[in-house]
């Protein structure tokens, strides 16, 4: 059962997604299949997944005030989050992504901020209760840094644990790090970090070892079909990734996240934790989109035969 509860803050978008044979190299044009939206955002994704995989969740983002975001707004209702700190920007559009996903379910993405780059510290200043109440909060980078480390002094201060999902790939300050219990890079967000380029389970660990040093006190490189390896105090543990036909890896880290999170919540250790977010994200890739691929919780205890 949870324990504590979980606060996601970071970005809403709308997800606009062109099945097609092949990714477009420059200048190239071509003609792609399926097309729908759906609602997306880093932080949109890990609060669903999370509330799917029955975590108790609050999520903060900001919003424009147009059909976009009036309907995002809705379903996080529907999806049993609390919405009461959800922000409504008069002058900028929701977010929205244009996402291409080609035959072998790999994906670009290039993302319009819009309301998600204004969420500033100021806007944040009544929400020291929420953020007090948390027992983890969860963050992404589609929201500005100055706002994450805001969030990140008050959550500590709070007794709260911060995870970090360092998505996009962008370097970060020591000073950020230092207040991390984890951070989630998956291969490329590594290498941004440490220099390192993430080819396999060693360089994996040799980049793990950079990021510890800065001062995360956990570390979980996210490694695709190849699982996620785990490095807590001078502990390397390779957690493997179940095998499935993958149609679609656009959210597959955000539904890791949100898993994470809600095991941890529910006092797994971390390796149990990531074991359970593995499974969930394994059940993603198999689905077109983003929050609508996230699984719930009796979807993994059917697919993998267990009580989790």
């Amino acid at each position: 059962m949870i324990k504590f509860e979980i606060l996601v803050v970071g970005s809403s978008n709308t997800d606009m997604v062109i099945k097609a044979g092949h990714l477009p190299s420059a200048g190239e044009t071509i003609l792609g299949g399926v097309f729908f939206m759906n609602p997306g955002g880093k932080g949109a994704n890990q609060a669903v997944a999370a509330a799917r995989l029955g975590g108790k969740i609050t999520f903060i983002c900001k919003t424009g005030n147009d059909i976009f975001g009036k309907q995002s707004v809705q379903l996080f209702e529907e999806e049993g989050i609390n919405t009461s700190y959800l922000l409504s920007d008069p002058k900028n559009p929701s977010g929205v992504a244009l996402i291409t996903v080609d035959d072998d379910a790999e994906n670009c993405i290039v993302v319009a901020s819009g309301a998600n780059a204004t969420l500033s510290p100021n806007d944040l200043q009544k929400t020291q209760e929420v953020i007090g109440n948390a027992g983890i909060v969860l963050m992404q980078l589609e929201i500005p840094l100055e706002t994450v480390e805001y969030v990140a002094e008050k959550a500590i201060n709070a007794g709260a644990k911060v995870i970090l999902n360092p998505a996009p790939a962008c370097k970060l300050p020591d000073s950020l790090l230092k207040k991390l219990f984890i951070i989630t890079p998956n291969q490329t967000e590594a290498e941004m970090l440490t220099e390192i380029k993430v080819i396999d389970i060693d360089t994996a660990k040799q980049a793990a070892k950079i990021i510890q040093a800065k001062g995360v006190e956990n570390v979980i490189i996210t490694l695709g079909q190849n699982g996620a390896l785990v490095l807590t105090e001078d502990v390397f543990t390779h957690v493997k990734a179940h095998k499935v036909n993958a149609v679609d890896t656009t959210a597959a880290g955000d539904v890791f996240n949100g898993a994470l999170s809600v095991g941890l919540a529910e006092n797994l250790d971390l390796i149990a934790a990531t074991e359970f977010a593995c499974k969930a994200a394994a059940i993603a890739v198999t689905r077109l989109g983003a929050q609508s691929s996230a699984p719930y919780r009796n979807e993994i205890s059917q697919v993998f035969n267990n009580n989790i």
